[in-house]
């Protein structure tokens, strides 16, 4: 009897197109259904209303850094921009599918590191981790489309790039990342690690130097040179530094966020530290990608839940080299236990209450309802969304009370003020409210450090012009008397 003929043996190519044929419809999947919640709000933090009315604003015209101002860079702020122009700019729905893509693309990055690293098992296994696990924050953090979720892809292309000794496209994609907020820049260090591990050859660093550099002169040149460089570099030392009188309240914050990311790995958390017990991974690089995005956190002592999202990446790829060297009983039940804390985040983005958002839109029908469509209006507080909410043009290029007292990065110690700003702030402000002075100032501190009547040129200024004609969930609404 007659042996039955050999299989012909499948090409390389047609095994990695038959693996990402498959695969990429599972990820595409858990990245839709990981990112669910998102669309159960109109908006989920002041950073989506701040980038909203940005949009906005540069839609009529406005000019990044100049008109339209904030410390981050334009990357983001132009996707809003682009997705507004496309779909509208009554719903948050356009940028949140672009989150979705955003976390999607990562996901197949890292899979397709792991993979080359450890094989099929292990790419499947870091590109679920990674879409699982990115939702381990409160879902204000996790759920919003804003800079940090826009960070990730380009982080995740500098490794893949930088894996394959694509030098060129590492620095272009650390530029992406940067451009995104600038603390994408701290996946600059494993990848020059990578560079010096492979001989660190002239011409590569020379390409890799140039790739980082060139998208960031484009971008300068493209909004405002002076601007860019003042906005999103030199004009936020006191941001970054000021720390007095709020130690405990941002220490509690930064410990808060780190353990309900801890929660969100917990299944993740016994492997890695067994895996350092038994064996080493072979993953030098990954540890410096976790640490530099460890560091990029603790900058500023600031501790926001989203800053938590750029430790996401390196920590599924950690974990996927760890469960390598386990016995394979382990990858289930990390899987499981990461799978079923992803269900307990996403049942809280879908029930939990945003009393904030609530507040915000009661103001936003208040301003709506006493001003006309092209009225300015001046909303003093840290909701930039409430512009949004209400349909209407920000009286200041300044959107929130942050930028001119240093209340932006939720202190609540001394030094919060008008000696406090960022540096040239009052007298554009000043100019701002004098020339063109709003129908309708909405004071929403709501008793906080940066109180219009703790101010005294804002105070000034609504004594001289505006008098108190209403209250809406403790904010004050001021009209012009001339009107």
């Amino acid at each position: 009897m007659l042996a039955a003929p050999l299989a012909p043996p499948r090409s390389a190519a047609a095994a990695r197109t038959a693996y990402w044929r498959r695969l990429l419809p599972l990820l595409a999947a858990l990245a839709c259904v990981t990112r669910a919640p998102s669309f159960a709000r109109p908006l989920w933090n002041p950073d989506e209303g701040y980038l909203a009315v940005q949009a906005r604003m540069l839609a009529h015209g406005g000019r990044l850094y100049e008109t339209v101002v904030d410390r981050k860079p334009p990357l983001v702020p132009w996707l809003y921009e682009g997705a507004f122009a496309l779909f509208g700019s009554d719903s948050l729905a356009p940028v949140r599918v672009l989150a979705i893509l955003a976390h999607l693309l990562t996901a197949v990055l890292l899979a397709s590191l792991a993979r080359r690293r450890w094989g099929d098992t292990a790419g499947r296994t870091a590109g679920a981790l990674y879409l699982l696990i990115s939702v381990g924050l409160n879902p204000e953090d996790a759920q919003a489309a804003t800079f940090e979720v826009f960070i990730l892809p380009g982080t995740a292309a500098a490794m893949w790039c930088a894996d394959r000794r694509r030098w060129g496209a590492a620095g272009t994609a650390v530029a992406c990342a940067m451009l995104a907020k600038q603390t994408g820049g701290a996946v600059l260090m494993p990848v020059v690690w990578l560079l010096h591990r492979h001989g660190a050859p002239r011409g590569a660093v020379l390409r890799l130097a140039a790739a980082v550099g060139a998208p960031l002169l484009a971008a300068a040149l493209l909004t405002h040179p002076a601007g860019f460089v003042f906005w999103t570099l030199t004009g936020s030392g006191t941001y970054a530094s000021s720390l007095a009188g709020s130690e405990l309240h941002v220490l509690a914050r930064g410990l808060t966020n780190a353990a309900i990311l801890t929660v969100a790995c917990a299944g993740l958390v016994p492997p890695v530290v067994r895996a350092l017990r038994l064996a080493r991974t072979g993953a030098a690089d990954l540890w410096l990608w976790a640490a530099s995005s460890a560091a990029a956190v603790l900058l500023g002592l600031h501790f926001f839940g989203h800053y938590f999202l750029q430790l996401t990446p390196p920590l599924a790829l950690l974990a996927t080299a760890a469960l390598q060297v386990l016995p394979r009983e382990r990858l289930t039940t990390a899987v499981l236990t990461t799978a079923c804390c992803c269900v307990l985040f996403l049942t809280w983005g879908l029930l939990a209450p945003r009393p904030e958002l609530t507040h915000a839109q009661r103001v936003a029908a208040a301003v709506a309802s006493r001003t006309s469509p092209a009225d300015r209006v001046l909303v003093w507080g840290m909701h930039p969304e409430t512009y949004w909410l209400a349909a209407r043009i920000p009286a200041t290029r300044y959107l929130t009370a942050g930028l001119l007292t240093n209340y932006s990065g939720g202190r609540d110690g001394p030094q919060v003020g008008e000696r406090y700003a960022v540096r040239g702030t009052w007298p554009v402000f000043r100019e701002e409210l004098t020339t063109h002075a709003p129908p309708l100032v909405v004071d929403d501190s709501r008793g906080k450090p940066y109180a219009a009547t703790r101010l005294p040129t804002l105070r000034r200024l609504l004594a001289q012009r505006y008098a108190a004609v209403g209250e809406v969930d403790g904010a004050v609404v001021y009209a012009r008397r001339d009107l």
